[in-house]
């Protein structure tokens, strides 16, 4: 949301500077960036109070005094004789309506309405439409607007299951599908509630008589409604995160205020329906629980000023939340508007005692496994939870954000299969994966999560002189396992490959189980694995193809195995994605070594050429050939 500058200090009697307002925002917990005189914030989805520059009046008041430039209407309202129903009062509890007559549509705009569409940039729709979207930048409350003369005949708000064409405001038509909450006339749509109104009843640069609609609406009936309908909404933005309930009545005196300021009123009349009482949340005065949260030794007294800066009242240890804090429900809550009110980065460091813990935690087993795969040449996936197929006990998702995944996945093998078909054609011979994540089931209508681990493992058991030759089957795995872990119970399978559209004939063994069956004796693992420090920093896969050759070594003098081996694990070339020992051979009885280097050349660029590899193996084999006792068959 973009807020001007100069629309905030005007309400601030300290006058402060554009970086000064900017820093207490950050302090406030409200990132956002500064273009020219323009705050462009980023407000967390619990902070629907803040879109607007009351909401952030209200925050800003821990550090400034704020004066009220906003006036209203103060005139007593005649009563608005309408034909309403609200069929769904649970989803809309307060509803307000004003209807206003005016005696000319002002040419041009001045104050606070000149200097919003000035100062932010942005293009006028017609008069009563421009009020309105004002209102809701300045009180981040939406208000609708009916052209009064095609509003004919009784105005009913329900929540439908529909299946009808709807034409916007903005000239688009959308099928409205399933649920929706809509204003009707005669069961004809006009209005999609909380988030566009209809082209039937819009207003327009002659409209002189306007029906003003200002509601509460339930956020979870708003939420998801333009995402699905692709409408950009403000006002569906303010609903979906929380408004006051009980601000309508201002907010119409504001939109009065406004109009007498352009044009001169001919006739207005308002009326207010509560259909559900708003009773205010309350939490007990504890300033000993708040200390104790966030590390704090304020005093009471401290503790009531700052939340009283934010609007909170105080009667009889008994702290009321005000109605535009939708947020606020515990002492937790409290604590947080303390602690950015006083600034996170001035509590004092202390030193925070953790209880030893006797409750076997599925976390540390996690790790656990997480170090012996790691440990043992595996790698470690992250899959996403939606995939695009089910089965009879998968669960669909109403509202995917990926129509192709609509699906939550009921196992972890079928996303590992993937990601191992995704690695052999790209040329990898040694594939060794692991996932832990949850996964979901649908059973007697119930939906039930459980943690697991996935392993997955192909090709050739690895890239060393000892691996080299052994192929990855069970019995390999199951070595593995019982060595390190002699208390778990692995049943590796071997997966059918028909189904896969590859040429390669590996086996593929699987194995996927609950973490919850894993033992205790699985913390008693000691993990050898490198430090952060140490680890390879990661460079992106190439889908290029990749060339290999060979080097084999004849040594006479132990003691320049070492050397050898350093001088080639060593070499580095940007070319040289891999290069590792595959063959190994000591014959004591003539006192040689025969050692064999396997080299792996590919580009991220380009098809690596023969020319490329020649020149890089040269650089290698004259560099080897100034170490004394060592010998290339073939070369030498």
């Amino acid at each position: 949301m973009k807020i001007a500058y100069n629309h905030l200090v005007r309400h601030i009697n300290e006058n402060p500077s554009l970086k000064e307002i900017s820093d207490c925002l950050f302090q406030l917990g409200h990132e956002h960036e500064v273009e020219g005189n323009i705050f462009n914030m980023e407000f967390t989805p619990n902070r629907g109070d803040c879109l607007s520059i009351q909401g952030l009046l209200r925050d800003l008041a821990v550090f400034y005094t704020i004066k009220s430039n906003q006036k209203i209407y103060n005139e007593k309202l005649d009563k608005l004789d309408i034909d309403f129903e609200n069929l769904s009062q649970d989803i809309c509890p307060n509803i307000s309506f004003l209807k206003i007559e005016i005696d000319k549509i002002p040419n041009e705009y001045k104050g606070c309405l000149k200097n919003y569409f000035l100062d932010l940039n942005l293009n006028k729709n017609n008069f009563f439409t421009d009020v309105s979207n004002y209102l809701s930048y300045e009180t981040g409350q939406p208000t609708h607007c009916y052209d009064s003369s095609k509003v004919n005949g009784r105005l009913v708000f329900n929540e439908l299951d529909l299946n009808q064409e709807f034409e916007t405001l903005l000239d688009k038509k959308i099928n409205l599908t399933h649920k929706n909450s809509v204003f009707l006339i005669d069961d004809e749509v006009v209005n999609l509630a909380g988030v566009v109104g209809g082209k039937s009843t819009s207003c327009s640069s002659q409209t002189k008589t306007v029906l003003v609609e200002c509601a509460f609406f339930k956020p979870e009936a708003i939420i998801g409604k333009s995402l699905k309908y692709d409408i950009q909404s403000e006002a569906s933005h303010k609903f979906e995160r929380f408004v006051d309930p009980s601000c309508h009545e201002a907010v119409i005196r504001r939109f009065i205020n406004i109009v007498s300021k352009h044009t001169n009123i001919k006739d207005m009349s308002f009326i207010s329906y509560t259909f559900r009482q708003n009773n205010p949340v309350k939490i007990s005065v504890n300033v000993n629980k708040i200390n104790q949260i966030i590390g704090t030794d304020i005093s009471e007294n401290q503790y009531l000023d700052y939340l009283s800066k934010l609007g909170f009242t105080t009667n009889n240890n008994w702290i009321t939340v005000p109605s535009f804090r939708g947020d606020i429900k515990t002492q937790n809550d409290l604590a947080e508007e303390i602690a950015r009110s006083i600034g996170y980065n001035n509590i004092m460091k202390s030193e925070l005692m953790i209880p030893k813990s006797k409750i076997l935690n599925n976390s540390c087993i996690e790790n656990k496994l997480r170090y012996f795969l790691l440990d043992n040449g595996f790698y470690e996936v992250i899959n996403s939870p939606f995939v695009g197929t089910g089965s009879n006990v998968s669960i669909k998702v109403d509202n995917p954000l990926d129509s192709n995944k609509e699906f939550l996945r009921s196992n972890i093998t079928d996303s590992l299969i993937e990601n191992l078909v995704f690695n052999e054609r790209r040329q990898k011979d040694s594939i060794k994966l692991f996932e832990i994540s949850d996964v979901y089931i649908s059973k007697n209508n119930q939906i039930i999560k459980s943690r697991r681990l996935g392993i997955i493992a192909s090709g050739i058991a690895g890239h060393n002189y000892e691996d080299f030759s052994k192929k990855i089957n069970k019995k390999y795995l199951t070595k593995i396992f019982q060595k390190a872990l002699p208390n778990e119970d692995f049943e590796f399978q071997v997966l059918n490959r028909d189904s896969l559209n590859t040429k390669i004939k590996n086996e593929i063994i699987g194995s996927e189980v609950d973490i919850v069956n894993f033992s205790p004796a699985v913390l008693k693992y000691k993990e050898n694995s490198k430090s952060p420090e140490s680890f390879k920093e990661y460079l992106p896969i190439s889908d290029l193809p990749y060339s290999m050759r060979d080097l084999s070594f004849s040594i006479k003098d132990y003691t320049k195995l070492k050397v050898l081996e350093g001088l080639i694990l060593d070499f580095d070339d940007e070319l040289l994605k891999d290069v590792f020992i595959f063959d190994y051979f000591n014959n004591d009885k003539n006192s040689e070594i025969k050692i064999g280097f396997r080299f792996v050349f590919q580009s991220t660029d380009s098809t690596i050429t023969e020319t490329q590899v020649n020149n890089i193996i040269s650089v290698i084999i004259n560099l080897t050939k100034d170490i004394k006792g060592i010998t290339i068959p073939g070369l030498n």
